[in-house]
């Protein structure tokens, strides 16, 4: 093929299921093929036409631009269509059901972002001197009363930026707490069905970690947590509801068994969502637990934020908690940003963030929760369970459901593979799943559960929408069970095929680079370096 003088090519489509006739475009109706901006534009115009500009000598020294930055020009109609049409070969909540287990996407009231936008919150800085940013102080103040009382701890720490990130705060604050009593331990415990982010935040912060092995029904093992607490343990972290869509009904006793052995008990908050106004994680003997408020409170989190970790504490802790921290005295608001500030806090073990806080997510959290009041969010808590285990017992009898006769589940279901036939796995339902029209369930995750599938529909999705995705759900699953190999080829009508995804996370391409075509012919999109 040769290339056009506009510069558009022929594209060879990837799409294409089997039996399907090609189209030239590579587009499927408006299923529209899209490639890079390089293979796009061209080096040798741009879309803004600029007079060019003498320039007395730059102050940029030896860091100033030696050639040309390499970028293709485009005009404004052919960038906007490029992203536009990228953003249509995504998945969002906007678009259906994300069943993605332990990560709690459910859907964004607009009002939250009505909110945000305010210029009171969206135009202030950080710079800004604290009597012009009263009411947004204000906020957080209020905020952190709602964490408070929906918890029943004594403190809380709003400046972490996400879950992680809380879960280092509250490590933190165990740390300090030690040492100020001069114990020096060196152990964190984190049972198997804890989320991924416990042990590496642990190591993260210095200790060394051992695992608690699970029981049958998918809980912690309280005999063997007992028999390992010691000297050496500074605290457990545990996940409660755990990454197996369970609540721990010892968590009492974990708690009481732990401060007997003078350890301090660290809970992963992801999973507040299930019991959001029904159970106060103070009253189960916690001393820190960091809350999602990304998750809990409605804000959508993909692609690596927005979020926001707030960490709230026990009475234990709450005095190493670190700065800034909001306080009223009798001129308003302000911030205590100081770690010498009289004796205010000086037992704080420093702080963890240059300022202090995600401000658009303190408002849109807030407004969240003063939209549903305190019956409302009770109601969250009940119809993310009752959804999942509206899932949970319509799927059974077609999915192993290695759980199920524990009794209910809480927010997710968990299913394995097991029973697939022809060599067929948990990839393979993921896959043709996307083929369905919805966007695959946690996979392979918690490893207490071979090929595990971790569904969570939260509280957003009607009972229409569920029975949608279990029919889709049972249809692939009886497919797997008889060992349907058409499944190995899935998803088909994707934008993309089936992608060697481990290649592609261990030998990530990110730099284009255009590939060289053969005598007489232009390269194709699928044929260029970067694709």
């Amino acid at each position: 093929m040769t290339l056009n003088p506009s510069g558009w090519r022929p594209s060879t489509p990837t799409n294409d299921a089997p039996g399907d006739q090609p189209t030239v475009t590579g587009n499927r109706a408006l299923q529209l093929e899209e490639p890079l901006l390089f293979e796009r534009g061209s080096y040798d115009q741009t879309g803004v036409d600029i007079e060019a500009v003498a320039l007395d000598e730059a102050r940029l020294g030896g860091l100033a631009r030696g050639r040309d930055i390499g970028l293709p020009g485009l005009s404004e109609p052919e960038a906007v269509r490029h992203y536009t049409r990228l953003s249509r070969q995504n998945y969002a909540i906007d678009l259906g059901l994300f069943p993605l287990g332990s990560c709690t996407m459910k859907h964004n009231p607009r009002l939250n972002e009505k909110v945000a936008r305010m210029p009171g919150f969206a135009d202030i800085h950080p710079l800004q001197p604290q009597e012009t940013v009263q009411g947004a102080l204000e906020l957080i103040e209020s905020l952190a009363g709602w964490l408070l009382t929906l918890t029943g701890m004594q403190s809380v720490a709003m400046s972490p930026k996400a879950g992680a990130h809380g879960e280092l705060c509250g490590l933190l604050c165990i740390r300090a707490a030690l040492e100020a009593r001069g114990d020096a331990r060196e152990v964190v415990l984190v049972p198997e069905s804890a989320h991924g982010t416990n042990p590496a935040t642990a190591a993260f912060a210095g200790y060394r970690v051992e695992n608690i092995p699970a029981n049958a029904a998918g809980r912690v093992d309280l005999d063997a947590l007992k028999a390992r607490l010691g000297p050496d343990v500074a605290a457990v972290m545990i996940t409660n509801p755990n990454t197996c869509g369970l609540f721990e009904p010892d968590m009492i006793a974990i708690s009481e068994a732990v401060h007997a052995a003078g350890g301090l008990v660290y809970c992963d908050g992801a999973n507040f969502n299930a019991i959001v106004g029904k159970v106060r994680p103070g009253d189960l003997g916690i001393d820190a637990m960091h809350i999602n408020l990304h998750k809990t409170f409605s804000t959508p989190h993909g692609g690596g934020g927005p979020g926001a970790g707030p960490v709230v504490l026990s009475k234990a802790l709450g005095p190493f908690a670190p700065l800034p921290f909001v306080t009223r005295d009798s001129d308003g608001y302000r911030l205590v940003e100081e770690e010498s500030a009289g004796d205010e806090h000086p037992q704080a073990f420093g702080r963890m963030v240059a300022f202090h806080g995600q401000m658009g997510m303190f408002t849109r959290a807030l407004s969240y929760i003063l939209s549903h009041g305190a019956d409302g969010l009770r109601q969250v808590a009940e119809d993310a369970v009752l959804n999942a285990n509206y899932i949970l017992r319509s799927l059974e009898d077609v999915l192993d459901a290695p759980f199920a006769k524990s009794g209910p589940c809480m927010h997710e279901a968990i299913f394995s593979d097991r029973g697939f036939g022809g060599g067929l796995s948990t990839i393979d339902l993921a896959k043709a799943l996307i083929d369905e029209g919805f966007h695959p369930m946690t996979m392979y995750f918690p490893l207490v559960v071979h090929g595990a599938m971790l569904v969570e529909p939260t509280e957003t999705e009607s009972r229409a929408a569920l029975d949608q995705f279990i029919a889709a759900m049972r249809s692939i699953a009886e497919r797997a069970k008889a060992g349907d190999q058409s499944l190995k080829a899935a998803p088909v009508f994707a934008p993309r095929r089936r992608l060697d995804e481990t290649l592609a996370a261990r030998k990530p391409v990110l730099a284009y680079k255009e590939a060289v075509p053969s005598a007489g012919e232009a390269p194709t999109p699928s044929e260029q370096g970067g694709r």
